[in-house]
């Protein structure tokens, strides 16, 4: 599978955009959900970010898989990092998360270029 990742993170970022502006209290909703995710401040961003890929790599979710990519990349996570997340994934979801682990491989190589 080839998925421009590049591509599809500069789209949604457009369409994030739009919706925000659209409705504004839709993005406040978002930001609040995302602070609250991090408010004990015990995991890293680079922990939150690879726990979201493994979480994407379950849930399908290609534009998710690119946001997050993106932000383990700039969070530091090393490929092996998110490899050992990505197996986590695998052992609790197997044939779906290894299929969308490959996806999170290939966004994650795309971007860091």
């Amino acid at each position: 599978m080839t998925t421009d990742w590049k591509g599809l993170l500069g789209d949604a970022m457009k369409d994030f955009g739009a919706l925000a502006k659209g409705n504004p209290k839709i993005m406040e909703g978002i930001q609040v959900f995302d602070a609250a995710g991090a408010v004990h401040g015990a995991l890293d961003a680079k922990t939150r970010e690879l726990i979201a890929l493994a979480v994407a790599s379950t849930t399908r979710c290609d534009t998710c898989i690119a946001v997050h990519a993106k932000g383990a990349i700039e969070a530091g996570a090393s490929r092996e990092e998110l490899l050992e997340a990505l197996g986590v994934a695998i052992g609790l979801n197997a044939g779906a998360a290894f299929v969308y682990s490959s996806h999170i491989l290939s966004a994650f190589d795309s971007l860091a270029k």
